[in-house]
């Protein structure tokens, strides 16, 4: 089974949404306590389903609205992938791959998982 992880930093608290082999889907932003943490939880919850997709990696760019996957590259030409609320504020990221269908699957992990995933703590 799916979970988000909640893991305290002496910067804040954060969370992690782990697949039901243990490994990292994305990472969420370093929040001022555990409350705002686990409204980001929710917030991940409620938008990985419906969210639109941008590839900003395609020529033309076609923009969708909030909320959103965008996926885009890094520095280092790796794909990645971030989940944006309906405010536009980035709620979840991802690692860096290799392969553009890694990324996508990894945008299809999260609309499968984070709707059903129990909180760890």
């Amino acid at each position: 089974m799916a979970k988000f992880e909640i893991k305290e930093s002496a910067s804040g608290v954060k969370f992690n949404l782990l697949a039901s082999n243990g490994q990292v889907i994305g990472v969420s932003e370093v929040y001022s306590g555990k409350e705002a943490c686990l409204k980001g939880i929710e917030s991940v919850r409620k938008n990985a389903e419906i969210a639109n997709l941008e590839d900003q990696t395609a020529d033309p760019v076609i923009e969708a609205v909030n909320p959103k996957f965008e996926i885009y590259t890094d520095k280092a030409g790796e794909y990645r992938f971030r989940l944006k609320a309906r405010n536009g504020e980035i709620i979840l990221s991802s690692e860096g791959y290799k392969a553009k269908a890694s990324c996508e699957n990894g945008i299809e992990s999260v609309r499968k998982n984070a709707p059903k995933a129990e909180i760890a703590e």
